[in-house]
């Protein structure tokens, strides 16, 4: 390892990644998006690298719920294209349904399924983020 890689390397915080398997977004506006996280989720962050001269960053990670999700900016110059987001959703296991809903609505995110039981026996509902990412709500339904 060269001393600059050391150097940067060794300038990097250690912050603990939270959960065993951890989404990694792409979106258009990771700042912006993080921003959004924190108000429609109650996103912390634990880390941003810093943005380069056209606002884009190529890391943050953010606490959600008691995990990681890392999320970053297109960098179509590097292979690192945007593309819609598809073929997955993030689930969010919470224990007060209604508040975690109403939050993340109050913050734009959109309705996709309204919260219903769901045949195994949880509530259950699905929200859009205004970057195209999908969010599923899921809580077990007091007795």
């Amino acid at each position: 390892m060269t001393d600059t890689a050391e150097q940067t390397q060794s300038s990097q915080p250690r912050v603990p990644v939270h959960g065993g398997v951890v989404a990694y977004l792409t979106v258009d506006g990771a700042v912006k998006a993080a921003d959004f996280y924190k108000r429609a989720f109650g996103a912390e962050e634990a880390f941003m690298f810093p943005v380069d001269e056209k606002g884009r960053t190529m890391h943050i990670h953010l606490y959600i719920n008691g995990s990681s999700v890392m999320l970053g900016d297109a960098f179509p110059e590097y292979g690192h294209a945007l593309e819609k987001p598809q073929s997955f959703v993030m689930q969010l296991v919470v224990e007060d349904f209604d508040a975690w809903w109403k939050r993340a609505v109050d913050a734009g995110l959109e309705v996709v399924i309204e919260p219903q039981v769901m045949f195994w026996g949880d509530r259950w509902g699905q929200l859009r983020d205004p970057f195209g990412v999908t969010w599923a709500m899921n809580a077990p339904v007091n007795e």
